[in-house]
Protein backbone atom coordinates (compact mmCIF):
# COMPACT_ATOMS: atom_id res chain seq x y z
CA UNK A 1 0.00 0.00 0.00
CA UNK A 2 3.00 2.19 1.12
CA UNK A 3 4.08 2.03 -2.80
CA UNK A 4 0.39 2.63 -4.01
CA UNK A 5 0.49 5.48 -2.07
CA UNK A 6 4.10 7.25 -3.26
CA UNK A 7 3.57 5.98 -7.17
CA UNK A 8 3.53 10.07 -8.80
CA UNK A 9 6.82 10.51 -6.95
CA UNK A 10 8.38 6.87 -7.84
CA UNK A 11 6.98 7.78 -11.40
CA UNK A 12 8.18 11.15 -11.58
CA UNK A 13 11.89 9.87 -9.72
CA UNK A 14 12.63 6.77 -12.25
CA UNK A 15 10.67 7.31 -14.80
CA UNK A 16 8.36 4.76 -14.29
CA UNK A 17 5.52 3.91 -17.50
CA UNK A 18 2.15 2.39 -16.17
CA UNK A 19 3.21 -0.91 -17.04
CA UNK A 20 6.69 -0.54 -15.63
CA UNK A 21 4.55 0.57 -12.03
CA UNK A 22 2.16 -2.32 -12.49
CA UNK A 23 5.23 -4.70 -12.77
CA UNK A 24 6.81 -3.16 -9.61
CA UNK A 25 3.39 -3.45 -7.96
CA UNK A 26 2.50 -7.28 -8.50
CA UNK A 27 6.11 -8.22 -7.73
CA UNK A 28 5.75 -7.14 -4.42
CA UNK A 29 2.36 -8.98 -3.95
CA UNK A 30 4.41 -11.99 -5.45
CA UNK A 31 5.91 -11.38 -2.17
CA UNK A 32 3.24 -11.37 -0.50
CA UNK A 33 2.06 -14.45 -1.82
CA UNK A 34 5.72 -16.08 -0.81
CA UNK A 35 5.00 -14.71 2.18
CA UNK A 36 1.76 -16.81 2.77
CA UNK A 37 3.83 -20.11 2.24
CA UNK A 38 6.93 -19.35 3.88
CA UNK A 39 4.46 -18.35 7.03
CA UNK A 40 2.80 -21.60 7.00
CA UNK A 41 5.73 -23.52 6.84
CA UNK A 42 7.34 -21.77 10.10
CA UNK A 43 4.01 -21.80 11.60
CA UNK A 44 3.59 -25.64 11.52
CA UNK A 45 7.85 -25.77 12.75
CA UNK A 46 7.49 -23.30 15.52
CA UNK A 47 4.33 -21.56 16.44
CA UNK A 48 3.57 -18.37 15.58
CA UNK A 49 5.58 -16.37 17.05
CA UNK A 50 8.58 -16.69 14.26
CA UNK A 51 6.57 -16.29 11.46
CA UNK A 52 5.14 -13.02 12.66
CA UNK A 53 8.55 -11.23 14.04
CA UNK A 54 10.16 -12.25 10.27
CA UNK A 55 7.58 -10.64 8.51
CA UNK A 56 8.37 -7.57 10.43
CA UNK A 57 12.04 -8.13 10.08
CA UNK A 58 11.02 -8.57 6.01
CA UNK A 59 9.04 -5.22 6.63
CA UNK A 60 11.85 -3.04 8.42
CA UNK A 61 14.61 -4.11 5.97
CA UNK A 62 12.37 -3.61 2.77
CA UNK A 63 11.30 -0.63 3.51
CA UNK A 64 14.80 0.72 4.52
CA UNK A 65 16.32 -0.24 1.15
CA UNK A 66 13.03 1.62 -0.62
CA UNK A 67 13.95 4.72 1.42
CA UNK A 68 17.54 4.36 -0.31
CA UNK A 69 16.64 3.04 -3.40
CA UNK A 70 18.78 4.16 -6.65
CA UNK A 71 16.85 2.84 -9.31
CA UNK A 72 13.93 1.06 -10.38
CA UNK A 73 15.83 -2.62 -9.55
CA UNK A 74 16.55 -1.84 -6.12
CA UNK A 75 13.19 -0.20 -5.40
CA UNK A 76 11.47 -3.47 -7.02
CA UNK A 77 13.81 -5.53 -4.79
CA UNK A 78 12.68 -3.11 -1.27
CA UNK A 79 9.25 -3.50 -2.33
CA UNK A 80 9.41 -7.61 -2.76
CA UNK A 81 11.06 -7.65 0.44
CA UNK A 82 7.99 -5.18 2.22
CA UNK A 83 5.63 -7.02 0.92
CA UNK A 84 6.66 -10.07 1.71
CA UNK A 85 6.01 -9.07 5.17
CA UNK A 86 2.24 -9.03 5.88
CA UNK A 87 2.36 -12.54 4.04
CA UNK A 88 4.40 -13.64 6.78
CA UNK A 89 2.71 -11.61 10.25
CA UNK A 90 -0.66 -12.14 8.94
CA UNK A 91 -1.95 -15.57 8.93
CA UNK A 92 -0.74 -17.14 12.74
CA UNK A 93 -2.64 -14.87 14.09
CA UNK A 94 -5.62 -17.05 13.17
CA UNK A 95 -4.00 -19.84 15.19
CA UNK A 96 -3.07 -17.59 17.99
CA UNK A 97 -6.99 -16.49 18.27
CA UNK A 98 -7.92 -19.96 17.74
CA UNK A 99 -6.28 -21.50 20.70
CA UNK A 100 -6.46 -18.65 22.90
CA UNK A 101 -9.51 -16.73 22.09
CA UNK A 102 -13.07 -18.34 23.15
CA UNK A 103 -15.21 -19.49 20.31
CA UNK A 104 -17.77 -16.56 20.74
CA UNK A 105 -15.59 -13.53 20.67
CA UNK A 106 -13.29 -14.92 17.63
CA UNK A 107 -15.32 -13.20 14.70
CA UNK A 108 -14.53 -9.84 16.47
CA UNK A 109 -10.95 -10.41 17.39
CA UNK A 110 -10.00 -11.43 13.58
CA UNK A 111 -11.82 -8.57 12.48
CA UNK A 112 -9.53 -6.19 15.21
CA UNK A 113 -6.66 -8.11 13.85
CA UNK A 114 -7.11 -7.17 10.00
CA UNK A 115 -9.07 -3.88 10.31
CA UNK A 116 -5.33 -2.96 11.93
CA UNK A 117 -4.28 -2.13 8.78
CA UNK A 118 -6.45 0.89 8.43
CA UNK A 119 -4.60 2.86 11.02
CA UNK A 120 -1.51 2.13 9.75
CA UNK A 121 -2.55 3.60 6.16
CA UNK A 122 -4.07 6.20 8.15
CA UNK A 123 -0.26 7.05 9.53
CA UNK A 124 1.26 6.22 6.59
CA UNK A 125 -1.21 9.11 5.05
CA UNK A 126 -0.80 11.54 7.62
CA UNK A 127 3.21 10.99 6.94
CA UNK A 128 2.94 11.16 3.08
CA UNK A 129 0.79 14.38 3.96
CA UNK A 130 3.31 16.00 5.83
CA UNK A 131 5.83 14.87 3.55
CA UNK A 132 4.23 17.20 0.86
CA UNK A 133 3.29 20.16 2.86
CA UNK A 134 6.67 20.50 4.45
CA UNK A 135 8.55 19.78 1.38
CA UNK A 136 10.25 16.38 2.42
CA UNK A 137 11.57 13.47 0.36
CA UNK A 138 9.75 10.92 0.05
CA UNK A 139 12.92 8.93 0.96
CA UNK A 140 11.99 11.13 4.71
CA UNK A 141 8.61 9.26 4.80
CA UNK A 142 10.03 5.35 3.95
CA UNK A 143 13.00 6.32 6.60
CA UNK A 144 9.87 7.13 9.26
CA UNK A 145 7.98 3.72 8.15
CA UNK A 146 11.31 1.48 8.67
CA UNK A 147 11.07 3.08 11.95
CA UNK A 148 7.87 2.61 12.75
CA UNK A 149 8.67 -1.55 11.68
CA UNK A 150 10.68 -1.56 14.22
CA UNK A 151 8.96 -0.68 16.96
CA UNK A 152 5.98 -2.93 16.16
CA UNK A 153 8.90 -5.36 15.79
CA UNK A 154 9.37 -5.18 19.38
CA UNK A 155 5.80 -5.03 20.30
CA UNK A 156 4.92 -8.09 18.77
CA UNK A 157 8.09 -10.01 20.41
CA UNK A 158 6.52 -8.96 23.60
CA UNK A 159 2.97 -10.05 23.27
CA UNK A 160 3.73 -13.27 21.42
CA UNK A 161 6.21 -14.44 24.36
CA UNK A 162 3.81 -16.74 25.38
CA UNK A 163 2.08 -18.00 22.60
CA UNK A 164 3.27 -21.83 22.32
CA UNK A 165 3.41 -24.21 19.67
CA UNK A 166 -0.07 -25.81 18.06
CA UNK A 167 -0.12 -29.34 19.39
CA UNK A 168 1.14 -31.56 16.66
CA UNK A 169 -1.63 -34.45 16.48
CA UNK A 170 -4.12 -32.27 14.27
CA UNK A 171 -6.65 -34.10 12.46
CA UNK A 172 -6.74 -34.35 9.02
CA UNK A 173 -4.55 -34.24 5.55
CA UNK A 174 -3.85 -30.51 5.46
CA UNK A 175 -4.19 -29.11 2.44
CA UNK A 176 -6.02 -31.90 1.08
CA UNK A 177 -8.29 -31.36 3.25
CA UNK A 178 -9.36 -27.96 2.27
CA UNK A 179 -9.91 -29.40 -1.34
CA UNK A 180 -13.99 -29.42 -0.52
CA UNK A 181 -16.74 -27.80 -2.56
CA UNK A 182 -18.34 -25.78 -0.07
CA UNK A 183 -14.33 -24.27 -0.02
CA UNK A 184 -14.91 -22.78 -3.37
CA UNK A 185 -16.70 -19.70 -2.95
CA UNK A 186 -14.29 -18.53 -0.53
CA UNK A 187 -11.47 -18.82 -2.95
CA UNK A 188 -13.52 -16.83 -5.62
CA UNK A 189 -14.50 -14.53 -3.23
CA UNK A 190 -10.71 -14.11 -2.50
CA UNK A 191 -9.31 -13.77 -5.85
CA UNK A 192 -11.76 -11.73 -7.15
CA UNK A 193 -11.13 -8.98 -3.76
CA UNK A 194 -7.39 -9.81 -3.90
CA UNK A 195 -7.70 -8.16 -7.87
CA UNK A 196 -9.68 -5.44 -7.27
CA UNK A 197 -8.15 -4.22 -3.98
CA UNK A 198 -4.55 -4.35 -5.65
CA UNK A 199 -5.12 -2.51 -8.74
CA UNK A 200 -7.00 0.34 -6.64
CA UNK A 201 -3.99 0.40 -4.38
CA UNK A 202 -1.64 0.50 -7.35
CA UNK A 203 -3.52 2.92 -9.74
CA UNK A 204 -5.96 4.91 -8.43
CA UNK A 205 -4.57 7.79 -6.24
CA UNK A 206 -1.68 8.04 -9.18
CA UNK A 207 -4.88 8.77 -11.47
CA UNK A 208 -6.44 11.43 -9.55
CA UNK A 209 -3.20 13.56 -9.51
CA UNK A 210 -3.18 12.74 -13.15
CA UNK A 211 -6.60 14.34 -13.27
CA UNK A 212 -5.46 17.65 -11.42
CA UNK A 213 -6.20 16.81 -7.27
CA UNK A 214 -9.49 18.10 -5.60
CA UNK A 215 -9.44 21.82 -4.87
CA UNK A 216 -7.89 23.62 -2.02
CA UNK A 217 -5.11 21.17 -1.58
CA UNK A 218 -1.79 20.73 -3.59
CA UNK A 219 -2.16 18.13 -6.61
CA UNK A 220 0.63 16.60 -4.46
CA UNK A 221 -1.25 15.92 -1.52
CA UNK A 222 -4.09 13.76 -3.22
CA UNK A 223 -2.64 10.47 -2.59
CA UNK A 224 -2.51 10.97 0.48
CA UNK A 225 -5.97 12.18 0.92
CA UNK A 226 -6.91 8.97 -0.67
CA UNK A 227 -5.14 6.98 1.88
CA UNK A 228 -6.60 8.91 4.82
CA UNK A 229 -9.93 8.50 3.56
CA UNK A 230 -9.03 4.51 3.15
CA UNK A 231 -7.90 3.98 5.78
CA UNK A 232 -10.77 5.88 8.02
CA UNK A 233 -13.58 4.37 6.34
CA UNK A 234 -11.88 1.33 6.62
CA UNK A 235 -12.09 0.90 10.38
CA UNK A 236 -15.73 -0.23 9.46
CA UNK A 237 -13.89 -3.39 9.28
CA UNK A 238 -14.65 -3.20 13.79
CA UNK A 239 -18.40 -3.76 12.54
CA UNK A 240 -17.60 -6.71 10.00
CA UNK A 241 -19.06 -9.80 12.86
CA UNK A 242 -21.58 -7.40 14.03
CA UNK A 243 -23.04 -6.59 10.88
CA UNK A 244 -22.68 -10.02 9.41
CA UNK A 245 -24.65 -11.69 12.32
CA UNK A 246 -27.85 -9.20 11.66
CA UNK A 247 -28.32 -9.67 7.31
CA UNK A 248 -25.81 -12.73 7.06
CA UNK A 249 -23.08 -13.17 4.89
CA UNK A 250 -24.58 -13.46 1.68
CA UNK A 251 -26.05 -10.64 1.77
CA UNK A 252 -22.81 -8.86 3.14
CA UNK A 253 -20.77 -10.08 0.47
CA UNK A 254 -23.00 -8.90 -2.04
CA UNK A 255 -23.33 -4.90 -0.27
CA UNK A 256 -19.30 -5.19 -0.35
CA UNK A 257 -18.61 -6.82 -3.82
CA UNK A 258 -20.95 -3.99 -5.25
CA UNK A 259 -18.88 -1.39 -2.79
CA UNK A 260 -15.83 -2.41 -4.55
CA UNK A 261 -17.16 -2.19 -8.25
CA UNK A 262 -18.46 1.16 -7.70
CA UNK A 263 -15.35 2.53 -5.82
CA UNK A 264 -13.05 1.80 -9.01
CA UNK A 265 -16.02 3.13 -11.46
CA UNK A 266 -15.52 6.49 -9.39
CA UNK A 267 -12.21 6.54 -10.07
CA UNK A 268 -12.81 6.68 -13.57
CA UNK A 269 -16.18 8.96 -13.45
CA UNK A 270 -15.17 11.58 -10.73
CA UNK A 271 -11.05 11.35 -10.58
CA UNK A 272 -10.79 15.28 -9.74
CA UNK A 273 -14.13 15.98 -7.67
CA UNK A 274 -14.14 15.77 -3.66
CA UNK A 275 -17.28 13.62 -3.72
CA UNK A 276 -15.57 11.05 -6.05
CA UNK A 277 -12.40 10.89 -4.07
CA UNK A 278 -13.94 10.67 -0.29
CA UNK A 279 -16.97 7.73 -2.10
CA UNK A 280 -14.10 6.13 -4.21
CA UNK A 281 -11.55 5.42 -0.80
CA UNK A 282 -14.66 5.24 1.45
CA UNK A 283 -15.88 2.56 -0.28
CA UNK A 284 -12.56 0.73 -0.84
CA UNK A 285 -11.29 1.45 2.65
CA UNK A 286 -14.84 -0.87 3.61
CA UNK A 287 -14.64 -3.31 0.80
CA UNK A 288 -10.47 -3.83 1.97
CA UNK A 289 -10.93 -4.53 5.78
CA UNK A 290 -14.10 -5.97 5.65
CA UNK A 291 -13.86 -8.65 3.38
CA UNK A 292 -10.28 -9.50 4.95
CA UNK A 293 -11.54 -9.99 8.45
CA UNK A 294 -14.54 -12.24 6.22
CA UNK A 295 -12.29 -14.27 4.87
CA UNK A 296 -10.46 -14.28 8.39
CA UNK A 297 -13.25 -15.52 10.27
CA UNK A 298 -15.12 -17.48 7.48
CA UNK A 299 -11.82 -19.95 7.17
CA UNK A 300 -11.94 -20.46 10.80
CA UNK A 301 -15.36 -20.97 10.74
CA UNK A 302 -15.23 -23.69 7.61
CA UNK A 303 -12.03 -25.53 9.02
CA UNK A 304 -12.21 -25.00 12.97
CA UNK A 305 -9.48 -27.91 13.04
CA UNK A 306 -7.01 -25.93 10.42
CA UNK A 307 -7.67 -22.35 11.33
CA UNK A 308 -4.26 -20.76 9.64
CA UNK A 309 -3.99 -23.17 7.10
CA UNK A 310 -7.67 -22.48 5.66
CA UNK A 311 -6.46 -18.61 6.24
CA UNK A 312 -3.83 -19.36 4.34
CA UNK A 313 -5.49 -20.70 1.25
CA UNK A 314 -7.67 -18.34 1.16
CA UNK A 315 -5.38 -15.33 1.73
CA UNK A 316 -3.61 -17.05 -1.39
CA UNK A 317 -6.28 -16.83 -3.45
CA UNK A 318 -6.74 -13.19 -2.97
CA UNK A 319 -2.77 -13.06 -3.27
CA UNK A 320 -3.19 -14.55 -6.62
CA UNK A 321 -5.16 -12.14 -7.75
CA UNK A 322 -2.97 -9.16 -5.98
CA UNK A 323 0.01 -10.46 -8.40
CA UNK A 324 -2.11 -10.74 -11.93
CA UNK A 325 -4.23 -7.55 -11.17
CA UNK A 326 -1.71 -4.88 -11.30
CA UNK A 327 0.30 -6.29 -14.07
CA UNK A 328 -3.01 -6.69 -16.29
CA UNK A 329 -4.28 -3.74 -15.54
CA UNK A 330 -0.79 -1.69 -16.08
CA UNK A 331 -0.09 -2.96 -19.82
CA UNK A 332 -4.58 -2.30 -20.64
CA UNK A 333 -3.98 0.89 -19.15
CA UNK A 334 -1.25 2.15 -21.31
CA UNK A 335 -3.59 0.71 -24.49
CA UNK A 336 -6.67 1.99 -23.61
CA UNK A 337 -6.51 4.31 -21.69
CA UNK A 338 -6.62 4.67 -17.51
CA UNK A 339 -10.26 5.07 -17.73
CA UNK A 340 -11.22 1.87 -19.43
CA UNK A 341 -8.85 -0.14 -17.35
CA UNK A 342 -10.74 1.10 -14.11
CA UNK A 343 -14.06 0.31 -15.78
CA UNK A 344 -12.94 -3.21 -16.61
CA UNK A 345 -11.68 -3.67 -13.53
CA UNK A 346 -14.86 -2.93 -11.91
CA UNK A 347 -16.38 -5.90 -13.93
CA UNK A 348 -15.44 -8.69 -11.57
CA UNK A 349 -16.87 -7.52 -8.12
CA UNK A 350 -20.24 -6.49 -10.23
CA UNK A 351 -20.30 -10.33 -11.27
CA UNK A 352 -20.01 -12.06 -8.45
CA UNK A 353 -22.34 -9.63 -6.46
CA UNK A 354 -24.87 -10.57 -9.02
CA UNK A 355 -24.20 -14.12 -9.61
CA UNK A 356 -23.36 -14.64 -5.55
CA UNK A 357 -26.09 -16.90 -3.91
CA UNK A 358 -26.78 -17.77 -0.13
CA UNK A 359 -26.09 -21.26 -0.32
CA UNK A 360 -22.54 -19.79 -1.92
CA UNK A 361 -21.78 -18.26 1.51
CA UNK A 362 -22.08 -20.76 3.85
CA UNK A 363 -20.31 -21.46 7.54
CA UNK A 364 -20.83 -25.12 8.36
CA UNK A 365 -17.80 -26.87 9.02
CA UNK A 366 -16.90 -28.80 5.35
CA UNK A 367 -16.31 -31.88 6.98
CA UNK A 368 -19.59 -31.83 8.96
CA UNK A 369 -21.23 -31.14 6.04
CA UNK A 370 -19.27 -33.77 3.80
CA UNK A 371 -20.17 -36.63 7.11
CA UNK A 372 -23.90 -36.06 6.31
CA UNK A 373 -23.63 -36.55 2.69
Amino acid sequence: MGFGLFVPEFRSEFGMSTSTIGAVSSLGFFGFFLGLLLAQALLTRSGPKLPVLAGLVAATVGMGIVSQAPNVIVLALGVFIAASSAGLAWTPFNDAVHRKVTEPDRPTALSVISTGTGLGIVFAGIAALAMVMGGLSWRASWTFFAGASALALLGNWLALRRVEKAPDDRHGNGWRDLLHIRSLPIFVIGFVFGTTTAIYISFAADHMVTAGGVAGFRIGATPALVFIGYGLFGLAGLLTGRIKAIIGLSALLRLLMLAGALSVMLVAFAPGTWAGLILSAGLQGVYLMMISAILAFWSERLFPELPSLSFTAALLAAAAGNVLGPAIAGVLSDTLGAEAMFLLASVPPLATALLLRDRHAQEQPAHAAQMRQ
